[in-house]
């Protein structure tokens, strides 16, 4: 993807000629020119890294993970302009015209949906062989369902817009509709994916990754027996496997294919926007230097944002002592007055996790997981409890991510029942998670996004607000598209 992203740029203004009545004129005639674009390989490959590259830079991975925290029990914010967007996040008083629901969510995946489109409607007619045609429908078919679970995650059913249904006013889509959109386009297209290992390029889509992405949408619509089969078929590949040590997986030096773990990522880079802005943004004031992190070597050449992204002290403080996980979350430093700065109380304990020694100004490298290997265990464990209460099997994936964290192993005599189960994954999800945008969708699927919202004395966290609201700039464009219930 570090490579994808690089043919977008020349060639995505004649992707939207394509969609007018019109087209301009160009001479002379490239090897994008409107009239061959979309029947060359060349040119429904770069259509195809268009899909890519929205769908995976998405918007700056620090909305991608704050959108989904902040709102809940793990994720705080303080200060800067950008706190004036987040507060009506932690508060609950958001609304539809607050950017981030257009820019950041809905935008971004209906550009990769658009581009999508484009691969499927116009593939039979490329000058390629039979396996090429196919390899690239299905990447696409798979980008286009991963866009529309991500819609329904944040905002329920939404229009359903097809090559063959792309008129301007269009109605949303009933709830097995867009369910069943999404299976088909995935089910329908991981025959004619690659086993992970033989994509042409790491981020590209695989069997794996894509069993991944159908795993996580199975299980936030609580198909449990679908969920724990999908994430099966990625176990049963017997290609990726958990990391050995839970520090070193998000270094930027073990990116790449060889991270057995990382399944996919928002890949980013520090030269240029495609950059992990979220560090910026958890360093505290005045940062110098932390005696937890040795190795991270600070320079006045990195930014440090007047907004800081914080964890909440309750649930910083749910972590057993001898977790590793908590050598990522930053709980006390020095300043540039050499003074030791508490971070353990207060809402103030800072997540680590994507720090880069070779960050240039708010660009750091560090890809942002999408889906980990750890997520597809958990899923496993959590669907399989579902269906029949702790099984054994239940207990070995669980303890498999613990025994990474050197935590103890949880055992029947420890969480006997479902419901015990049931707690014990969704605390190991946030501690394993933390800071990788996934706690707002998992306390949903608990039941318990309003209700611990409404514990932490939030008076605007009513049960319509489980979905965010349609942008605005939607509603007034598609006269069809209806208001979620409650804006």
């Amino acid at each position: 993807m570090k490579k994808i992203v690089l043919y977008i740029s020349l060639t995505c203004s004649l992707f939207v000629l394509s969609s007018c009545e019109e087209a301009l004129e160009v001479t002379p005639k490239s090897e994008f020119s409107p009239s061959n674009v979309l029947t060359s390989e060349a040119g429904i490959k770069s259509l195809l890294f268009s899909a890519y590259a929205q769908q995976q830079t998405q918007s700056n991975s620090r909305y991608v993970i704050n959108d989904s925290e902040v709102c809940t029990d793990m994720g705080f914010n303080t200060g800067g302009a950008e706190n004036g967007q987040l507060i009506t996040l932690i508060n609950f008083t958001w609304d539809p015209s607050i950017g981030t629901f257009n820019d950041d969510m809905w935008t971004p995946n209906y550009r990769t949906i658009r581009d999508a489109n484009g691969v499927i409607d116009n593939i039979a007619n490329v000058n390629t062989t039979d396996a090429i045609k196919k390899l690239y429908k299905a990447e696409a078919r798979v980008l286009r369902a991963q866009a529309y679970a991500l819609l329904y995650s944040f905002f329920g059913t939404v229009p359903l817009r097809t090559p063959t249904n792309q008129t301007g006013d269009l109605a949303r889509a009933t709830d097995d509709e867009l369910k069943t959109f999404i299976e088909t386009d995935i089910t329908q297209s991981i025959a004619d994916l690659p086993d992970p290992g033989k994509e042409e390029a790491f981020g590209r889509l695989n069997k794996g990754n894509a069993n991944g992405i159908l795993a996580k949408f199975y299980l936030n619509t609580k198909q449990w027996q679908k969920a724990a089969d999908a994430a099966k078929a990625v176990i049963d590949l017997n290609y990726y496997a958990l990391n050995p040590s839970f520090v070193n997986l998000f270094r930027v030096e073990n990116e790449g294919s060889s991270n057995r773990e990382m399944m996919l990522a928002l890949q980013c880079r520090p030269e240029d926007p495609f950059g992990n802005w979220y560090q910026a943004g958890a360093l505290p004031p005045a940062y110098k230097s932390s005696p937890q992190f040795p190795a991270y070597v600070y320079k006045s050449t990195m930014s440090n944002f007047a907004t800081q992204y914080r964890l909440r002290t309750a649930f910083t403080n749910t972590f057993a002592a001898t977790d590793k996980r908590l050598q990522l979350i930053c709980t006390s430093y020095v300043n540039n007055s050499d003074q030791t700065v508490d971070l353990s109380t207060g809402d103030n304990a800072r997540s680590f996790k994507y720090w880069d020694n070779s960050t240039v100004g708010n660009n750091s490298g560090t890809d942002v997981p999408v889906i980990r290997y750890a997520d597809m265990l958990l899923t496993r464990a959590e669907a399989l409890n579902e269906l029949n209460g702790p099984t054994t099997e239940c207990f070995s994936l669980i303890n498999q991510v613990r025994a990474r964290a050197g935590i103890a192993n949880l055992t029947a005599a420890d969480v006997p029942t479902r419901e015990a189960f049931r707690t014990a994954i969704f605390r190991e999800r946030g501690w394993e998670f933390v800071s990788e945008g996934k706690r707002r969708e998992d306390l949903i699927r608990q039941g318990t996004f309003i209700s611990l919202a409404q514990a932490r004395g939030v008076t605007n966290a009513k049960p319509e607000r489980v979905l965010f609201p349609i942008p605005q700039s939607e509603i007034d464009a598609n006269k069809l598209c209806v208001q979620n219930p409650g804006y």
